[in-house]
């Protein structure tokens, strides 16, 4: 899909932009989305509309979701004090700083995003359903790939927020502005039914000029996850054993090929998203002009890896030493030019297993011999500096991987049955992790003793891939292991409260529909 993002059209912008912050005002001169239904490839540009919304910083773009999957855990922590991560990371976040936006990464973003996506997937749903300019076959295709989109997004809200507005076929802006917020298991039944059409539509794979696109495989794994978290072991490990035995997708022999930028769509990824270096139409963002007209600021290439990039600002750790590796990168085509936000946290890296041969890739503290400030997570490297500079970086951005899906199904046969027949699931992760057999393989376990060894293999195997705190919060110990943290600039252990498991709802959102608090007036504990 590359190539694909060349072509983002006006109309993809106008669309992007219909619900702009949701409800904050009604975009003056807009053009709709039922003015473009006249063809298949119509309908098929919205949908490329909403990957890119699902780009944007304040998703999957820069670090947009790891804010909240990721900051205020045990696996990542910043270098330096930054004020648009430390509310979230440090649990002092409150309904006013929600509001605060620094290139599009705030909650109220994040909010304002993803029901944009939910906006315009309702109205193609419903506009393609029946259209007779497009063919039957391809009609149910495109809303298959809508409803994915759709699920998806409200996935995302639940976790965030739990109860919110939930509304699944075209609404006007006067009646989302009074929609009440809906029961989470509510919203959650409406995600499953979304994505078990997804599966049962969307391909098991795409040609290679469409790749980047969702497959069925991943509406499988966020069903699971769905059913994980609500405690269906059973069901959740049927699904899981379906995209084990059923779906394209393995482990790969070799942990560091996973995160080869030349390798993207290897054996193991189930779905990353495509981003292309110097390929105007990515982070698309709508700014309001003084005469209500709408403009269009574009960015380039994917952000997330300059965070997790150190910088020869803050490296090496010996700063006389700046000059003699600025050399030693050079020749390499190198160079440390991202932004060195992301490392790894004081708790992770003094307790990674040092005979763990996943080690080095999450965990760097030298590079080419020199003592680094602070230990990054070189997986995330792309230190090309021809073919990959700061902030224009054509790496995907990796969503899911076969790796959590056996552990996944590691934990649900243990809560079923015991850890008799769930080591083979995390054995086939650990195996490649270590260099014998009397490493890797774990024995006489108990079922909490197993529990909590899916606890640190999660750790190990998935850090930084923004999993962390939707883990810590299903098994329902974030604040123990928080609260036993200690991070270099902030005090999350001081500051974490039991409602920091969610959200508040943003300011602003309140304030244009005070219904919202009717059914809870603390906003999620934050009143």
């Amino acid at each position: 899909m590359k190539t694909k993002h060349i072509y983002l059209y006006l109309l993809i912008i106008a669309l992007s932009f219909s619900c702009e912050r949701f409800l904050e005002e009604e975009a003056k001169g807009q053009i709709t989305p039922e003015d473009f239904f006249a063809s298949e490839s119509d309908a098929r540009l919205i949908i490329t509309g909403m990957y890119a919304i699902m780009k944007n910083n304040s998703i999957y773009g820069q670090v947009g979701l790891d804010h909240f999957y990721d900051n205020g855990a045990d696996i990542i922590e910043p270098n330096r004090a930054a004020n648009f991560v430390e509310p979230l990371g440090n649990y002092s976040l409150n309904e006013a700083i929600a509001d605060r936006s620094v290139q599009r990464m705030s909650v109220s973003d994040t909010w304002a995003d993803l029901y944009r996506i939910i906006f315009n997937a309702n109205i193609l749903i419903d506009r393609v359903d029946g259209n007779e300019a497009i063919l039957p076959e391809s009609q149910i295709d495109i809303i298959a790939e809508a409803r994915f989109a759709r699920a998806l997004c409200y996935w995302h809200i639940t976790n965030l927020w739990g109860d919110a507005p939930y509304y699944d076929t075209p609404l006007a802006l006067e009646e989302i502005r009074v929609l009440v917020r809906t029961d989470e298991a509510i919203i959650l039944n409406g995600v499953l039914e979304d994505l078990r059409f997804a599966q049962d539509i969307l391909p098991s794979t795409y040609p290679e000029s469409e790749r980047g696109r969702a497959t069925k495989w991943a509406a499988a794994i966020i069903e699971a996850k769905i059913l994980m978290q609500r405690r269906e072991w059973p069901l959740a490990l049927a699904k899981c054993l379906e995209i084990i035995n059923e779906s394209p997708h393995s482990l790969l022999p070799n942990y560091a090929d996973v995160f080869d930028p030349n390798n993207e769509y290897n054996a193991e990824i189930i779905w990353s998203l495509d981003f292309a270096k110097d390929i105007r139409g990515q982070f698309i963002e709508g700014v309001a002009g003084a005469d209500g007209s709408l403009r269009t600021v574009f960015g380039n290439g994917n952000w997330r890896p300059s965070m997790y990039s150190p910088r020869l600002r803050d490296e090496p750790k010996n700063s006389d030493e700046r000059g003699a590796l600025r050399e030693a990168l050079s020749a390499r085509g190198e160079a440390f030019n991202g932004t060195g936000l992301q490392v790894a946290s004081m708790d992770f890296a003094e307790n990674f297993p040092l005979n763990d041969l996943r080690r080095p890739l999450n965990i760097a503290d030298t590079y080419l011999g020199f003592e680094l400030n602070f230990p990054y997570m070189p997986k995330f490297w792309n230190l090309d500096v021809n073919n990959s500079p700061r902030f224009n970086h054509s790496d995907n951005r990796l969503v899911f991987r076969m790796a959590d899906v056996f552990l996944m199904a590691a934990e649900c046969e243990n809560e079923i049955n015991g850890p008799g027949n769930a080591y083979q699931y995390i054995h086939a992760v650990r195996e490649r992790a270590y260099e014998t057999q009397a490493e890797w393989e774990l024995t006489g376990l108990s079922q909490q003793q197993f529990r909590e060894a899916i606890y640190d293999e999660r750790k190990w195997e998935l850090a930084g891939e923004a999993h962390r705190r939707y883990d810590l919060i299903r098994w329902g110990i974030l604040l123990d292991v928080v609260q036993d943290l200690e991070y270099r600039f902030w005090n999350p252990s001081e500051n974490i409260r039991p409602w920091h498991v969610k959200l508040p709802i943003p300011l602003q959102q309140l304030e244009l529909n005070p219904i919202l608090l009717e059914s809870d007036p603390t906003n999620n504990g934050y009143r």
